[in-house]
């Protein structure tokens, strides 16, 4: 099988694209099913007449377009928010493999990739599952190492420090306060990415984090009807998300400028 990480840098754009539309309409799948206990297996169906699609109404983003944005049995509307998903997840593999060529690029698109449906579910229901937070870990704990150049035993002390941090903080702001400051999904996010980006880059990642938090409550706050501040919930996983795939480039540039000063 040849490395994708060889191709030609145009081609393994196009191509990072292509599976990012193939994996968005995927990911957006799970992510409208899941929270309803729908399968996210088995043949795809209208969300309104429940029908099976075929395969010329599984084109990501040109069989929405084709059929004008409605079922072609129902007529119902096909939710934008497919599409949508689509092409977040072919900018995340275009952007990954423009900025880094090779299978560090590669690596940061799945990176990414992963990311996404967490970030999703958490901020449209505040839920990260167990079972993506794993599925993260793992393979961050088995491929991750080229992305930047971190050992296995790193990315080990990085997922184990990160989860504990975090629990440590969430259990001092509960006895404190008494009441939940965070989600329990939020230490196990951490943990998995700190399997891929080792223990030095996760203070980054969560100062990058805290200043989205800090900025999406300051914007929140001006707004008119909302809850009180206190009482207002915070998807702190879209953040740590956003910010674990944003501290890719960010430490790679770091790093390389205190190799050359």
């Amino acid at each position: 099988m040849p490395d994708p990480g060889a191709l030609p840098v145009g081609i393994g754009v196009a191509f990072a694209a292509l599976i990012g539309l193939v994996l968005g309409s995927f990911i957006a799948t799970l992510v409208l099913r899941w929270p309803q206990g729908r399968s996210v297996l088995g043949r795809s169906q209208c969300d309104a007449c429940h029908q099976p699609l075929g395969a010329r109404d599984l084109v990501p983003l040109l069989s929405a377009l084709w059929s004008r944005g409605r079922c072609r049995r129902c007529g119902a509307p096909i939710d934008p928010f497919h599409g949508r998903v689509e092409i977040a997840s072919a900018l995340i593999g275009v952007v990954a493999l423009v900025s880094m060529p090779g299978t560090a690029g590669w690596l940061w698109a799945l990176f990414g990739w992963l990311l996404l449906p967490l970030a999703l579910l958490d901020a449209r229901h505040f839920w990260l599952p167990d079972r993506l937070n794993a599925l993260l870990a793992v393979v961050g704990l088995l491929f991750a190492g080229p992305l930047l150049g971190t050992p296995l035993l790193d990315r080990w002390i990085g997922a184990l420090a990160g989860g504990l941090v975090l629990a440590a903080i969430a259990l001092l702001y509960r006895r404190a306060r008494g009441a939940e400051g965070m989600g329990g999904g939020d230490p196990k996010l951490v943990a998995a990415v700190g399997a891929w980006l080792g223990w030095q880059a996760l203070p980054l990642m969560l100062l990058l984090a805290s200043l989205g938090g800090i900025a999406w409550v300051l914007v929140a706050q001006n707004r008119e009807g909302d809850a009180p501040l206190a009482l207002r919930r915070v998807p702190f996983g879209v953040f740590l998300c956003t910010a674990a795939w944003i501290a890719v480039p960010v430490w790679s540039l770091l790093a390389s400028s205190a190799g050359h000063s």
